[in-house]
């Protein structure tokens, strides 16, 4: 009998919430570009207009400084070309060695088309320190790029109080919420960035869009053509369903943002607790800030000292537990994940840490049997032939 599958994958993607399928199913059925002067196009034009301001209310930010886009990495790449002048002569830039591979990438274009870059280090909970990235800047800096909350180990990273620095110097201040938006309170015009990324396919909404809030009066060079959608920083036909999907996405977090984040923590710490208890707390150590406001409520990330994290994995799945051994954008590579090498986490535990990520569906049953399964399998009671791991479940 095959185990009942558990989803703890959440950061990767999670799965599409029945009610954001139902706000979009108009919009996938009616014909209507936003552009066009009747009766469809005006329909179309009320729903991508009634999302833009959606999002906007719930994320602290105006209407006009909402653009919509194909997913994070589109509006991370939009803002740090933009934000930089990557058309212009090169200058100097700032980012984090724990960055996702949406920011590490264009930071490392930019760098070999002569841009100075500096990586700021983490301490071992992984998080920046706030006035060394201010002592790195000066006039010449061109941007200045945090992430809000990290992908793997869910520390929250001290943005706020980064973009205090900044303004001393007029930079901008780019953040990348991929993460943070739909699973913690994210208010655009309170944390004063210049520009914020998010995904909506991260809190239940559909894959292939996600947005850019960029602060009202600051130019944003693009690197697109064709069409002046969007005020020409991101032209092209509107994908209204996409955006009302998004839209909905968020309003449904809004509207449960409390609970969510009580039952997240409450869930989490119960999984790391029944772990320890089942394994000792020598053989599970957790990846990241020790108090709980400083990391996300639903993301545990946990080491397996002398385990290899590939086989962990490889049982877990076999044992019906979807988790992952970090960002899911970089989950190709067999390289130990360069966040946790940022945090200096000893070899040890390394090549065996674990990101378990909750989904607003995650129950207690599913923890607990979590709890169940992943002690069998780190103590190797599960066989590595799946019959036998099925038999045994």
């Amino acid at each position: 009998m095959h185990p009942a599958p558990i989803y703890l994958d959440h950061n990767a993607t999670s799965p599409l919430d029945p009610e954001v399928f139902e706000a979009m199913r108009p919009y996938f059925l009616t014909p209507g570009n936003a552009e066009s002067r009747h009766s469809f196009g005006r329909m179309a034009r009320r729903g991508w207009e009634q999302a833009k301001e959606s999002v906007a209310e719930i994320l602290g930010a105006d209407p006009g400084e909402v653009i919509f886009t194909s997913g994070g990495t589109e509006a991370n790449n939009l803002a740090i070309f933009g934000l930089a002048g990557a058309e212009t002569a090169p200058g100097h830039v700032i980012s984090s060695l724990i960055e996702h591979p949406a920011v590490v990438e264009p930071m490392a274009r930019l760098e070999s088309s002569g841009f100075t870059v500096d990586r700021v280090p983490v301490d071992d909970r992984g998080v920046v320190d706030a006035a060394f990235v201010g002592g790195l800047m000066s006039g010449e800096t061109r941007l200045t790029a945090l992430m809000l909350a990290n992908n793997e180990t869910g520390a929250i990273q001290p943005v706020r109080e980064v973009v205090a620095f900044a303004r001393i110097h007029g930079v901008p201040v780019h953040t990348d919420a991929v993460q943070a938006v739909g699973r913690i309170p994210v208010d655009f015009h309170d944390l004063g960035v210049t520009s914020l990324a998010a995904s909506a396919h991260k809190f239940q909404g559909p894959v292939g869009v996600g947005l850019l809030l960029v602060r009202s009066g600051v130019r944003l060079g693009s690197r697109l053509f064709g069409g002046g959608q969007q005020q020409g920083r991101r032209p092209g036909t509107v994908a209204v369903p996409l955006a009302v999907g998004l839209a909905r996405a968020l309003e449904r977090f809004r509207d449960q943002v409390e609970s969510r984040r009580e039952r997240w923590r409450f869930l989490r710490d119960r999984l790391e607790a029944g772990l320890v208890e089942a394994l000792g707390s020598e053989h599970v150590l957790r990846n990241g800030p020790r108090e709980a406001a400083q990391r996300l409520p639903q993301t545990l990330n946990l080491g397996f000292p002398r385990l290899d994290g590939d086989v962990l994995l490889m049982g877990l799945d076999h044992a019906g537990i979807a988790v992952s051994l970090g960002s899911a954008c970089a989950s190709g590579s067999t390289r130990p994940s360069p966040t946790l090498q940022a945090m200096r986490v000893p070899d040890d535990r390394l090549r065996s840490s674990v990101r378990f990520s909750l989904g607003p569906e995650t129950t207690v049953a599913e923890i607990d049997e979590t709890i169940r399964r992943v002690a069998l399998v780190a103590r190797g009671e599960f066989a590595e032939d799946a019959s036998m791991i099925r038999a045994r479940a």
